[in-house]
């Protein structure tokens, strides 16, 4: 009996966080599906990451543009419905910035057929996606991807099974690109976010946690931000990796624990605390299935017709059941910010998807 007493005294000691991580459905707050997008048209695991294309003139025209890695790039309106394909292969991950400065919006791609960062040129009246060069990374199947505006210069964020980051100039060729740096993390890692105006890429280690790296620097040390034992909610694979963009660098990083069916909400800003984790029920009474397993995920500070506070897009697993019709549901920030009863910040002026200052 004695020896038992010290095992768990010795449990309890070493591990407490293993002790206070909150798997139970009180911890989690239930957060209902708005909207979904038709199935991305393949089925099986198909379906990975989305990021969210705001028209200059007519918010309604917003575009979803998500990845189907068993075949390429496919586009979605604003209500869900299916607008374009792009099927140039196997696309893991999406990205996208706007900038005035050009008169094009940019779309990145992880291309692990062709081991290579594909390129996308969005018309800012039509909303309609081209696909405009590929820049090879030289290495074995890119997988997480993230696109930077960085003083008029565009930076590309990727990442591997081997825990490689990337981080690339884009040109307009494909001769253009440039290696500018690498980091290593321990394992694999797949989503990541640039925040312009820290100078920080997030990134998501799948079996442990989340660094934030100063990109900036040299050598770009990783900071973690949480690890899957934490007691915060977050859990392993952890998996999309995005930001509702708040003024004067003011926000929430938002985090998919894909092995947990949830999601995790830190502040923006060191030392990133933890300020809840929700799930996505069913919505629309029972017409749009609940999320599990989610992989990628993008958000947007920028208001939108039934989306006030902003939207948060994330993948589905099974629709309703698991690797069948995968797709994506939609989620009003405003519900989020409710539920866990989070300030309501100013959003940055140019949103989430923007690489303006703020």
């Amino acid at each position: 009996m004695r020896c038992t007493y010290v095992l768990l005294l010795l449990i309890i000691i070493l591990f407490p966080a293993c002790i206070a991580r909150p798997d139970t459905p009180d911890s989690t707050a239930r957060i209902a599906a708005a909207r979904e997008t038709a199935p991305v048209g393949t089925q099986g695991d198909a379906a990975d990451d989305p990021a969210l294309w705001h028209h200059p003139d007519r918010p309604e025209s917003a575009r979803i543009l998500a990845t189907n890695k068993q075949a390429g790039l496919v586009v979605f309106a604003l209500d869900g419905t299916h607008v374009q394909s792009l099927l140039i292969g196997r696309l893991n991950n999406v990205d996208l910035r706007q900038d005035a400065s050009r008169p094009y919006d940019l779309a990145i791609a992880s291309n692990d057929q062709i081991n290579a960062i594909s390129v996308f040129r969005i018309d800012r009246v039509t909303g309609q996606v081209a696909h405009s060069a590929d820049h090879p990374t030289g290495k074995t199947e890119p997988y997480g991807i993230c696109l930077a505006r960085d003083a008029e210069q565009d930076l590309a964020g990727v990442t591997y099974k081997d825990g490689t980051v990337q981080i690339w100039s884009l040109g307009e060729a494909a001769a253009g690109a440039r290696l500018v740096k690498t980091v290593k993390l321990a394992s694999k890692s797949e989503g990541c976010v640039f925040d312009e105006t820290a100078g920080t890429l997030f990134v998501g280690e799948e079996a442990l946690g989340v660094w934030a790296i100063d990109y900036r620097t040299d050598p770009a040390a990783p900071v973690r931000v949480d690890h899957v034992l934490s007691g915060t909610g977050l859990a392993a694979d952890v998996e999309g990796v995005s930001l509702w963009r708040g003024e004067n660098g003011e926000g929430w990083l938002i985090v998919s624990a894909q092995g947990a069916d949830r999601f995790i909400v830190y502040d923006r800003k060191a030392p990133y605390a933890a300020r809840g984790a929700f799930t996505v029920t069913e919505g629309s009474g029972g017409k749009i299935d609940a999320v599990t397993h989610t992989d990628g995920l993008d958000i947007s500070s920028r208001p939108l017709p039934g989306f006030p506070r902003g939207l948060l897009i994330v993948q589905d697993d099974g629709n309703p059941r698991k690797e069948v019709d995968q797709n994506f549901k939609l989620v009003s920030w405003t519900a989020v910010e409710m539920r866990l009863g989070l300030p309501e910040l100013t959003p940055a002026q140019n949103g989430a998807n923007s690489g303006h200052s703020e």
